[in-house]
This record gives structure tokens, sequence and C-alpha cells, in this order.
């Protein structure tokens, strides 16, 4: 399996994480909220369930990106690092996740019930807007934001993700 991953120089931040396990072939992106501690040589429980979402629908490689580039397993210091005038989503952050949707076949929105922090929902589905014919989700939560994979049954299939109202003119 060839592993990839892109840090900025401090480790802080990761702005792509990608599984590939068969040379050439489709691949599918995964937009979720932050990073954790999954790297070029670990994976987490998180990046397993897309794995095994993404080897269910037969492509041979998947790409992780994040609304929020800043690694912690808790969404909550995403909040206090806004508070403390940090940046949690990281300078290049934008740019890896825009090219990373361009260049994948399929992109399951999954960011969870934190995405709306700072924004971050609707500035990246307007960053996505001419991508919106290859958007999905698995499933949305209360609030309506596309639930995080890790506790989806991998039998779930991507659905065409809706055109948000603030989106439509």
């Amino acid at each position: 399996m060839e592993r990839t991953a892109v840090f900025d120089q401090t480790g802080k931040y990761r702005y792509c994480l990608g599984r590939r396990w068969q040379p050439g072939g489709s691949s599918v992106a995964f937009v979720m909220l932050n990073p954790s501690q999954a790297d070029a040589s670990r994976d987490d429980p998180t990046l397993r369930a897309c794995t095994q979402f993404a080897q269910r629908w037969q492509y041979a490689a998947l790409e992780v990106v994040n609304l929020f580039g800043y690694r912690t397993p808790h969404p909550a210091q995403l909040k206090q690092a806004l508070n403390q005038a940090e940046d949690p989503i990281g300078d290049q952050n934008d740019r890896y996740l825009l090219q990373t949707v361009e260049e994948a076949d399929q992109v399951v929105l999954a960011w969870g019930n934190w995405g709306s922090l700072a924004g971050r929902d609707r500035t990246i589905l307007t960053l996505l807007t001419p991508h919106w014919a290859k958007l999905t989700y698995l499933q949305l939560n209360r609030s309506g934001q596309p639930r995080h994979p890790l506790y989806i049954s991998r039998s779930v299939l991507p659905q065409r993700y809706p055109v948000p109202r603030h989106l439509i003119s």
C-alpha cells in the first residue's frame, strides 16, 4: 500500500492524507473536520473506516482533507484555538483541499457536528461549488451536517449532497 501525508514544517497541521492500494484506478476524497494522529505510517480508526468504504465502492485510493488543518483528537480544541486568536485552519489547508477535490472522482463530505465552527462549512461549500456534481455524503446529522464516517454502517452508500440554500441565487 502506498501511504502519503502532507504536513506543515512544524507538524502542527496536516493538509492531506492518502492511501493507494491499487496502481492507477479511481480515487475518492473524504472531507472531514480536522486531522487526528494518522500519518504516512500510522492509521487511526477514522482512516480505517474511510478505507473500508472506499474499498467497498471499488476505488483504488483515497485522500483525506479537512475543514481545519490543525491536528488534534479533540474538536473542542479548534474552538479554543479560535478563542485564543490562533489559526486552526492552516495557511495551506484550502489549497490542498481544493486540489484534492479537483483530482478525486468522488468526494464524500463527512465533517460532523463541528463543521459550522467559524463558518467553515459554508466557506468550503462555496469554494467547492464548481465541483458540485461529485459531492456526496453518507448520512446527515440532526443539524443537517454530513455525519462523520466512523459510526456509520459500512453498507451505507453515498448520496448526492443537496445544494445549500446559501448557494442558491
